[in-house]
């Protein structure tokens, strides 16, 4: 197991290291180039788009979902342990500067991902009972229709339901049950067993009762935790100039906080900042266009602007809310980490470290296990979808009632088990989902510049119409 666990690290300093940083940049400047900036320039559209579909209450729409239903479940997969354990780790390892990174590729990644969302809408099927599918495997079938796109399609499908069916999932209940632990001291196979039974109440209820949680649970849980930093940063007002300063400072010379040469600084920081990055805001990996496949609009490109909003939610606003309150209480003002790791000082422990120093021991402990609670256990409904989509692609809807059991039974185990090497293989199969996805992206990159054109055009009609 050891030596297993030594191949896969390897396996990943390369992907994270190298392969990544070149597909994700290369690939979210291509499409934001191709696409002229669709990010900025359909900023304020996407927003327009998100709010004129929100809802508490979307209802059912026959076989998808309403186009805020559809962001709601995609931002539930985004938003997970990624944005709090993971923002801390990519900042202890890289230095503060890791969270520049992270907000370039999220940039880039708004193109990428809305490049996702438009080839889902335009490649999703309808099966005979009204129930729509969609996402990579259809859209890479479509760029190579022979037997190298049928391969691509199957090995994403396999390192999906792997990555977040199944391991996916044991980490984020992972992260539940240790949240949870340290802070009410209940044990582990006790949250197993209710997070597991809620989420199978949810899975049983298919697309509709998934649909109807995500729409309700993800603006709560958002607005809770971004409410609870606003309270720590405004505690901490007098180091938020030191704070921002620093992000800035170390993305540049990190050396001169994580030590090493300026070469090896740089490298760690990029590449914390890129796989943390994909970790969590998903774009270019292909999990999120399943759900966006669902949605229920007039032209793919309405969708694609709902995408890219998904990530800036996550990125931007809940992920720079952890970065901010962690380097203003812990490395701002000649705190613990100032002049580097400390020890005693884990990525598990610094998001309760830093709300903490605010909120006191007690409070700070517990405020970070409910949103931890409430971000993985999205995460679990969002990524078990993903997951039973490719597991009918490869082996039909006979198959599903198996993938539920094995995806219960894995979400109970995640809470008793704490195991490195399950980590390392779920990062591993997150990262090697990104190589065939990025193919086809690139294959029908004619189709998504196409959409973007048509997109412009209709929206500076309906501006027009409306004005008169």
């Amino acid at each position: 197991m050891q030596g297993l666990l030594s191949v896969v690290q390897t396996i990943n300093s390369y992907l994270s290291d190298y392969i990544l940083i070149i597909m994700l940049v290369f690939t979210g400047i291509y499409f934001t180039i191709r696409t002229r900036f669709v990010q900025v320039r359909c900023f304020g559209e996407g927003w327009k788009r998100v709010f004129g579909n929100f809802s508490f209450h979307g209802g059912k729409h026959e076989g998808g979902m309403s186009s805020f239903q559809a962001l709601a479940t995609a931002v539930a997969a985004q938003v997970g342990t990624g944005n709090i354990v993971g923002a801390c780790g990519a900042i202890l390892i890289g230095g503060p500067g890791a969270i520049f990174w992270m907000w370039l590729i999220a940039f880039f990644g708004m193109s990428t991902i809305y490049a996702e969302a438009v080839l889902a809408q335009k490649t999703r099927v309808v099966a005979e009972d009204g129930t729509v599918a969609g996402g990579p495997v259809y859209y890479i079938r479509k760029a190579f229709p022979n037997g190298f796109g049928k391969f691509l399609a199957g090995f994403f499908s396999v390192a999906i339901v792997l990555a977040l069916g199944f391991m996916g999932c044991m980490v984020q209940s992972n992260s539940i049950s240790e949240a949870c632990t340290n802070a009410f001291g209940i044990p582990g196979w006790v949250i197993g067993i209710i997070v597991a039974a809620v989420a199978a109440l949810v899975f049983i209820g298919g697309v509709h009762r998934l649909a109807s949680v995500t729409e309700k649970l993800v603006p709560v849980m958002a607005i809770l935790y971004v409410v609870g930093g606003v309270i720590v940063l405004l505690a901490r007002v007098r180091y938020i100039p030191e704070t921002i300063g620093m992000i800035f400072k170390y993305a540049f010379i990190p050396n001169a906080i994580i030590g090493g040469s300026i070469g090896y600084a740089i490298k760690t920081a990029i590449s914390q900042g890129v796989k943390r990055g994909l970790f969590s805001n998903e774009a270019g990996m292909g999990s999120t266009p399943h759900a966006h496949a669902m949605a229920q609009v007039e032209k793919a490109h309405d969708q694609g602007v709902v995408a890219m909003i998904g990530v800036f939610i996550d990125t931007f606003i809940v992920l720079t809310m952890t970065a901010l309150v962690v380097i203003s209480t812990l490395y701002a003002g000649n705190g613990p980490l100032a002049a580097g790791a400390a020890d005693g000082i884990q990525k598990t422990n610094m998001a309760q470290m830093a709300f903490s120093t605010v909120f006191g021991e007690g409070l700070g402990n517990s405020f970070v296990a409910i949103c931890l609670l409430f971000f993985a256990f999205s995460t679990i409904l969002g990524w078990n979808l993903f997951g039973k989509i490719n597991a009918e692609y490869l082996f039909g809807k006979k198959f599903l009632i198996v993938y539920q059991v094995i995806a219960i039974v894995f979400v109970f185990l995640g809470s008793i088990l704490s195991n490195d090497l399950v980590w390392e293989l779920t990062d591993m199969f997150n990262q090697l989902m990104v190589i065939p996805n990025v193919i086809a992206l690139i294959a029908l990159s004619s189709l998504v510049v196409a959409s973007a054109k048509e997109g412009e055009l209709s929206w500076k009609q309906s501006k027009e119409k409306s004005k008169k």
